[in-house]
């Protein structure tokens, strides 16, 4: 998979770019965001990169910092929600903004952003609820730090491909019982097998 890529701007078509690797030229689609601090053609330009291996493509999706491509993985989750409506979303609000949204519970705020209508708005409120419980910071690169054994669980089942809402439910059956965060995880892995 890869992971980042480094070359030269070879073209620049909204919302897409042409990087040119060591001869080697990488179509990568962006949200405006990443798109727009991007340099001129002829320029030198970095990207994480979201790789999508499908039977019929290979694709490529670009960010300019890490908190866009973990919102952008993190939307991906979401019942619904593919590369085009998550890109729309980054493309509409910074990863600050969206979180607060998410943790005001604003699904009309939400509705506004492109590709997102009623019912994606209430699926990301609910499937992203504790998204909020992560804080972004900045220097070297921003990451998502959980702030307790429970956020630091969840974030180690969303790493082993369980969905926001299915995380949640093993966690209200689990009960609020102070726990550390191997215990959360074993917990939720021993509920998921019984089900």
């Amino acid at each position: 998979m890869i992971g980042s890529l480094r070359g030269i701007v070879a073209g620049k078509d909204v919302p897409r770019l042409l990087l040119d690797v060591g001869g080697v030229g990488y179509e990568v689609e962006t949200p405006m965001s990443t798109w727009l601090s991007l340099p001129q053609v002829g320029a030198t330009a970095q990207l994480l990169i979201h790789h999508v291996l499908r039977e019929d493509a290979s694709l490529l999706y670009g960010f300019a910092t890490e908190a866009e491509r973990l919102l952008f993985r993190a939307l991906l989750k979401v019942s619904g929600v593919g590369p085009k409506v998550a890109l729309a979303v980054l493309s509409g609000v910074s990863v600050d903004v969206f979180t607060q949204l998410i943790a005001n519970e604003d699904a009309e705020s939400l509705r506004r952003l492109p590709g997102v209508g009623r019912k994606t708005a209430e699926r990301l409120l609910i499937e992203m609820r504790d998204w909020s419980g992560k804080t972004l910071t900045v220097g070297g690169g921003a990451s998502a730090t959980p702030r307790d054994a429970k956020s630091e669980a969840r974030a180690a089942l969303l790493a082993l491909d369980y969905k926001p809402a299915e995380i949640t439910r093993l966690f209200e059956a689990i009960g609020d019982e102070p726990r550390s965060t191997e215990e959360w995880v074993r917990e939720a892995l021993r509920r998921a097998v019984l089900r």
